[in-house]
């Protein structure tokens, strides 16, 4: 089984961390060698019907971009899983089985306050010391054991992922590699349905350079927006992100730890004011969130 492989049967293998009270790290190593199971995705569909008079090698802008819906919840979690094999290869996860595990516990609960609670998501902390976070298509979030070292509470850990279940919730990756692949096809191309391994093949290799350069400043926002609410839904004060982004504009700009963030996301101070803008004093009265510092698990 080569490395990519191995990545990615051991992203499978979180599934049953997550689970599972403890996990040490013998059993990991054994679940590396059992087959992968197929993904099941629960996508919602919310496109608008298609209109029967559109002409046939002529479509518009929103008849391409309804394609998007068209992937299959398989489909966009097998795209997710070779990007995230692909991640993993270059950086792998932290050999410490009760940190994934824990990581994944409150992952899976904040994504269960998503309106796609039905994807089988799998969370991780890669082994790098850059301060980032990653989304894929299908569930796929992962933190750089960087970024966990800096965070002071479980508040402010399901503040970070609940960002990044906001990208996959609204599909934002998958809406990129779905409108670059279609801007790349011509009118006879465009007029048959885009399924298939090809075209999924296609879709991961630029899936590689969106991941690298990032998505647009109004996606960014808006899983900004949602991180926020998705922690305060799951009982943990919704104000956890904003202090993560409040402790990033500490770090200096040229450090070589948050180059890839500043050019992944707009910078923190830009993404605090958004945020200031767009809740206002909606959460002013909010009581009982929680921090839970003592329950954040600690690097090793």
């Amino acid at each position: 089984m080569n490395r990519i492989a191995n990545a990615i049967a051991l992203l499978g293998s979180l599934a049953m961390v997550a689970t599972a009270a403890a996990l040490d790290l013998d059993d990991l190593r054994k679940a590396l060698e059992k087959p992968r199971g197929q993904e099941q995705g629960a996508a919602p569909s919310d496109a608008p019907a298609g209109s029967a008079d559109k002409k046939r090698n002529k479509p518009d802008l929103g008849s391409l971009l309804s394609v998007v819906r068209e992937i299959s919840p398989e489909e966009e979690a097998e795209i997710g899983r070779q990007i995230a094999g692909n991640l993993l290869g270059a950086a792998p996860l932290v050999p410490d089985a009760s940190l994934q595990g824990y990581v994944n516990r409150v992952g899976r609960w904040v994504a269960s306050q998503s309106r796609r609670p039905d994807l089988k998501w799998t969370f991780g902390v890669i082994d790098s010391a850059d301060v980032n976070a990653f989304a894929a298509p299908g569930g796929y979030v992962f933190l750089t054991k960087g970024l966990y070292a800096r965070l002071k509470d479980e508040a402010q850990l399901a503040g970070v992922l609940a960002h990044e279940i906001g990208h996959v919730q609204q599909k934002h990756h998958l809406k990129v590699l779905q409108k670059q692949q279609l801007m790349s096809l011509g009118s006879e191309a465009l007029s048959k349905q885009i399924k298939g391994e090809k075209t999924i093949q296609r879709l991961i290799g630029s899936g590689a350079e969106i991941m690298a350069r990032g998505l647009d400043k109004n996606a960014e926002f808006e899983a900004d927006r949602i991180g926020v609410v998705l922690a305060g839904r799951a009982g943990y004060d919704p104000f956890g992100l904003p202090a993560v982004l409040q402790d990033l504009t500490t770090i200096a700009k040229d450090s070589g730890a948050v180059a890839l963030l500043f050019k992944t996301h707009p910078a923190p101070e830009e993404r605090l004011t958004a945020l200031s803008e767009a809740i206002g004093d909606r959460f002013d009265s909010l009581t009982g969130g929680k921090t839970v510092a003592a329950r954040l698990e600690r690097l090793r």
